[in-house]
């Protein structure tokens, strides 16, 4: 039986068997908006994803509150994000689905969106310790797994479900860490590349490496990665520029890299801008703008994307303590900040010049120290 066939008859096995769960939720009436903002609270005693109304003026509304069915989870060590990664929550724009991590309890769910309200259609196990992050592109989803070593497992989106492909394993084969230095040596995150070719995966303290596996034309990955280090450097979070360059930021020199990604999947260093502050672990992308999150100091880092694929610095914004993951309206107008020290989110109008105006805040129920933040 080929690869394809393979796939369509697990995909066809798990329609069969897979049972549909709906959670109950407490929303506010509806009202006219402009979009919807999810934030995932990451709660040790249940994960939940709250959803907010997001107004024309970029004002946030409560809309209700999501139980995903499972556990947040605590790395050793970690202070305001407690999973210490870029992309716990990632909504699927194309096909209406959320899908959210639930670290303690080492599954992902998946929500049909509809507006601001979520329902709950699976719960399914990541097939590793301690799931982080995930990548959607197209009919793929890939979830990246932190503990034992790391591990990425893919998983084919057959309507509003998942199935996971068990060909589609791959141990990234780290050192196990599990004193206080555990949130630093875990994987920080799993991407696409814009055109679905690759996979790669950051591994921030535990071998300072942006690893990129090939992804074949069935979804599955390389044998191995390409390895590309990045010395010193504990690679965090990674984004693309409008020419498929790979920025990164990096929590050792607290700097904004630029690399060219080449058909091999070796990365070529471009350049390297310091953001002058103190833990700068996130970034998120819009209209060719870079903003940086520094959980050290309470910051934003703004930066203009170069056509020779450097950046220029646009200044830096408060933010509350320990800003951690942000998103960016589908728009383009809006950021929302996520910060972990009180469990708030941020409010900012976005600036056609990349200059950030700030708007408000919400205190997300249940959030302190939490991570994942998106935007419809």
């Amino acid at each position: 039986m080929g690869s394809t066939a393979r796939i369509t008859g697990i995909a066809g096995l798990a329609l069969a068997a897979t049972a549909l769960v709906a959670a109950p939720a407490a929303a506010s009436p509806s009202h006219s908006t402009a979009g919807a903002l999810f934030v995932q609270t990451d709660n040790v005693s249940g994960n939940a994803v709250v959803a907010y109304d997001r107004g024309v003026d970029g004002s946030l509304r409560r809309a209700g509150t999501y139980q995903t069915g499972g556990r947040g989870g605590a790395l050793n060590g970690s202070v305001v994000d407690h999973l210490a990664s870029q992309g716990s929550l990632a909504y699927d724009r194309a096909h209406g689905l959320l899908y959210a991590v639930n670290a303690g309890s080492n599954t992902i769910s998946v929500f049909d969106v509809h507006g601001d309200k979520l329902t709950r259609r699976q719960q399914i196990s990541t097939g590793g310790d301690f799931p982080v992050s995930v990548a959607v592109h197209g009919n793929l989803v890939y979830v990246l797994n932190a503990r034992s070593g790391g591990s990425v497992q893919g998983f084919l989106r057959v309507g509003d479900l998942l199935v996971r492909v068990p060909t589609w394993h791959r141990a990234l084969g780290l050192e196990p860490v599990t004193d206080a230095n555990e949130f630093t040596h875990t994987p920080g995150q799993v991407a696409f590349t814009p055109d679905g070719g690759k996979l790669l995966v950051t591994t921030k303290a535990d071998g300072n490496d942006i690893e990129v596996f090939g992804v074949d034309r069935f979804g599955g990955l390389a044998a191995k990665p390409v390895v590309n280090s990045d010395p010193d450097a504990v690679p965090f979070a990674v984004a693309f520029d409008s020419r498929g360059r790979v920025v990164v930021a990096e929590a050792g020199p607290n700097a904004a890299a630029t690399f060219a990604l080449g058909r091999d999947g070796k990365l070529t260093y471009l350049s390297r801008t310091p953001t002058g502050q103190a833990a700068t672990c996130w970034i998120v992308v819009t209209d060719g703008h870079f903003y940086l999150s520094n959980a050290g100091s309470g910051t934003l880092s703004g930066y203009q994307g170069r056509p020779d694929g450097s950046l220029t610095p646009l200044g830096t914004t408060g933010t509350d303590p320990g800003t951690v993951d942000a998103t960016v309206s589908s728009d383009g107008r809006y950021l929302y900040a996520q910060t972990g020290a009180a469990g708030v989110v941020d409010e900012y109008r976005v600036t056609r010049d990349g200059a950030l105006t700030e708007i408000g805040s919400v205190t997300v129920p249940g959030a302190t120290g939490g991570e994942g933040i998106v935007a419809s």
